[in-house]
């Protein structure tokens, strides 16, 4: 029955603009939440955190610091981190995006064994600017700026050969400079290994459109249908656009179990609290100025399994089987080539592109008992 002064339906009215005034104030709240989430995120002091032991103080000996360096007339910034500064140093050669800030949700654990350099390379992260000349994002800068940075931490830490580990774009110019200045270094761990990356692409192309034909995933198969990779000519910038994307969604990209860029590398960099907001920009703002690498043009147009074939330094392969970033089987092709006193191929089961993030325990174990040492005894090939 309504009431005096109501019309049929008025109560009903009333509940629906209440219900919608209250929505839109949880959404509103949930934006500023969101906003302020991010503020937070941005605004961490970008200081590297110490070592602390059980009573809260900082290791003693331990190292944990940011610097810049000039290098070859460019200041380029790294991260140097180790339980122990007496250890051996590694230097780390990220892959075109700095992946320092993985570190800190997937622990490596290689500070415990090493002074670990996580160098940024010239344009991108902490050594980013604009006006960085594009004439010198060349190999064989690349190349002359890692034995200079070698020589750096030669002379800092009083070590007369450094490891060298490149991942990905890193192991690209990483093994031509061990194999032209082999006495600076103890040994080479390539992790994903570049070899013949045009071949590599056009396998990851085939693998995919098999793959999103498999799931009758319409929309992807038609996009790479449009930008088809070939054995010949350059990668279409079509199949470089979609290319991130189709490869986490199918568990091929960065990390097995990684499935979006978004969620598994952008925001995690945002949380990182050892970057300030500025350095954070620089991250991304290099990144997105380079593309896949700055020195793509070279690497998809060079083959190292017929220019780099022999190394006088132990040489160690780390692959995930699933990756496709880089072809796990163009990778163990290349180290069947390749002549040095002592060498170690070491399958990764559980990984695509990022083992030493994907299974660390397992690289620890190798990089202790062979690396280290200097044999291949867990390797299962030689």
């Amino acid at each position: 029955m309504t009431g005096i002064g109501e019309r049929p339906g008025g109560r009903s009215l009333i509940r629906t603009v209440e219900r919608r005034v209250v929505v839109g104030i949880a959404l509103i709240l949930a934006g500023v939440c969101a906003v302020a989430g991010v503020l937070v995120m941005w605004s961490y002091p970008g200081k590297p955190m110490p070592y602390l032991d059980e009573a809260g103080k900082p290791i003693s000996g331990s190292i944990s610091e940011k610097t810049q360096v000039e290098i070859n007339g460019v200041s380029q910034g790294m991260f140097i981190k180790g339980t122990d500064a007496n250890h051996p140093v590694l230097l780390y050669l990220h892959g075109g995006l700095p992946d320092y800030f993985l570190d800190q949700q997937y622990p490596s654990g290689l500070d415990e064994q090493f002074t670990v350099v996580w160098w940024e390379q010239r344009g991108a992260g902490l050594s980013y600017s604009p006006d960085s000349p594009p004439a010198t994002m060349t190999v064989e800068q690349f190349i002359a700026d890692t034995v200079a940075v070698t020589n750096y931490l030669r002379d800092r830490f009083g070590k007369e050969k450094i490891y060298l580990m490149g991942h990905s774009g890193g192991s690209f110019f990483g093994i031509q400079a061990a194999a032209r200045m082999p006495q600076l270094y103890a040994a080479y761990i390539g992790v994903a290994q570049m070899a013949d990356q045009l071949e590599s692409e056009r396998l990851a192309y085939a693998y995919m459109l098999d793959r999103f034909r498999a799931d009758e995933n319409t929309r992807m198969v038609r996009k790479l249908e449009a930008a088809p990779v070939t054995s010949t000519g350059d990668v279409p910038s079509g199949y470089l656009k979609v290319r991130d994307t189709a490869m986490h969604s199918l568990g091929i990209g960065t990390m097995h179990n990684m499935s979006s860029v978004m969620s598994g590398i952008f925001l995690p960099s945002l949380q990182s609290r050892e970057y300030t907001l500025g350095e954070k920009a620089k991250l991304w703002r290099g990144k997105f100025g380079a593309g896949v690498s700055s020195l793509w043009s070279e690497m998809i147009t060079t083959d190292l399994a017929t220019t780099v074939t022999e190394l006088s330094i132990p040489v160690y392969f780390f692959h995930g089987i699933h990756d496709y970033t880089c072809s796990y089987t163009e990778a163990k092709a290349y180290f069947d080539v390749i002549k040095a006193p002592v060498k170690g191929f070491y399958t990764f089961e559980q990984s695509a592109h990022s083992p030493i993030f994907e299974e660390p325990d397992k690289v620890l174990r190798i990089m202790q008992t062979d690396v280290l040492a200097g044999t291949n005894r867990l390797a299962e090939s030689r």
